[in-house]
């Protein structure tokens, strides 16, 4: 401050010094007011959803544990299965994790001779607690019934020969294609009006008998 200022004003540079700081206190006062007491802009809220990631988790979650639950136990593990049915040595049988179904058969002593593994998927893991059963035998074949049996004796006697129109009995012309119960007795009345058969051919004159019926049956039968 210039000397004539203080010498006018009556001032000692001590008291200039602390106006000097009192004015400048005042004006950091002032700056700082105006600072905090400004209008600020405010933004809104986002609005953030929280439900898409925790069901997403929980889905994955989910997969997990079935894919834990549809795989083998870990390498380095046990196993325990049962083998039972057709094998030499069934029974419980702890394997290495990682294990097949052949490692289980192999592991009871095979399978017994002439048993079928058909429908046993040997190379399938195995997993902890399971059963492996193995099915029947080979070749068993159940016992032929009514109708295999005359299937096969009638396949065994080879071609039938042909049938006498003047000594079959109802019954053998019943079995003739075509023939019925019926239509045996008119062959028979034919047989008994007219002193037997003469011919195949006559066998167009029986009752119920037409040129159909004649194509199917003149191969099968004789006078």
């Amino acid at each position: 401050m210039p000397v004539w200022w203080q010498a006018r004003c009556g001032m000692e540079r001590r008291g200039v010094v602390a106006l000097a700081v009192v004015l400048a206190a005042a004006a950091v006062f002032a700056v700082q007011h105006f600072w905090t007491g400004r209008t600020e802009s405010l933004k809104a809220p986002q609005v953030v959803r929280a439900e898409a990631p925790f069901v997403k988790k929980g889905a994955e979650a989910k997969d997990g544990a079935r894919a834990s639950a549809a795989s083998p136990a870990a390498p380095g593990g046990q196993i325990v299965v049962d083998v039972s049915g057709k094998v030499r040595e069934p029974g419980i049988r702890r394997l290495p994790a990682g294990s097949r179904v052949a490692d289980a058969l192999r592991a009871a002593g095979g399978v017994r001779p002439g048993v079928s593994t058909e429908g046993l998927n040997r190379a399938r893991f195995l997993v902890d607690g399971e059963q492996v059963v193995v099915g029947a035998l080979v070749g068993a074949v159940a016992p032929p019934g009514p109708a295999d049996a005359a299937a096969s004796g009638a396949a065994g006697a080879g071609p039938m020969a042909p049938v006498s129109l003047n000594t079959a009995t109802a019954d053998q012309l019943d079995a003739l294609p075509g023939v019925g119960p019926v239509l045996a007795r008119h062959i028979i009345d034919y047989r008994t009006q007219h002193g037997g058969f003469r011919s195949v051919d006559e066998l167009r004159e029986v009752n119920g008998i037409g040129d159909r019926r004649f194509g199917d049956l003149r191969e099968l039968v004789r006078p």
